[in-house]
């Protein structure tokens, strides 16, 4: 049986819980409050993903290279989840574009609710997910994260 740890984060958008292995990132969520967990774990794959996010928010990293778990949900939630990570960093794509990109045209809607269920924010970008006429909204972290990431992605967009 492999060992899980939860880490903390203190990044620019508030703190974030880093959920994994030695082997793999299992959840990265956003949360307001106390720091819950401690800053540090002997788990390599966490440790990795903290400097990633680190390297992100500090304009040096524009892309992930982790190792993330199986992700459960349904296979239209994982569907989902996939065609996120395909967004390229410092741009965006409608809950309608993903919809048709997974085949399910008409499944914008559905898109949505798949975003909010994402396990594994920043790294599977959701946060570059907008309205069909770039409306910012549905984001669980508060859209005040999204303008956020989305500002700090095109800031650093220069690679």
């Amino acid at each position: 049986m492999q060992i899980s740890e939860t880490i903390t984060y203190h990044s620019p958008i508030g703190i974030i819980e880093i959920t994994g292995t030695n082997d793999f990132i299992s959840a990265i969520h956003i949360h307001d409050g106390e720091m819950r967990f401690p800053e540090y774990s002997h788990l390599l794959e966490i440790n990795k993903c903290k400097q990633q996010l680190f390297e992100y928010f500090h304009f040096k990293r524009t892309s992930f290279d982790l190792n993330l778990k199986e992700l459960k949900g349904t296979e239209f939630q994982r569907n989902v989840w996939k065609a996120l990570r395909t967004i390229p960093f410092g741009q965006t794509s409608s809950y309608g574009e993903i919809a048709g990109k997974i085949g399910n045209p008409k499944a914008s809607r559905a898109v949505g609710m798949a975003n909010n269920k994402n396990p594994i924010l920043i790294v599977t970008p959701c946060h570059r997910v907008i309205g069909a006429t770039g409306k910012m909204v549905g984001f669980g972290g508060g859209i005040w994260r999204k303008e956020y990431l989305l500002g700090l992605e095109k800031e650093n967009n220069v690679f």
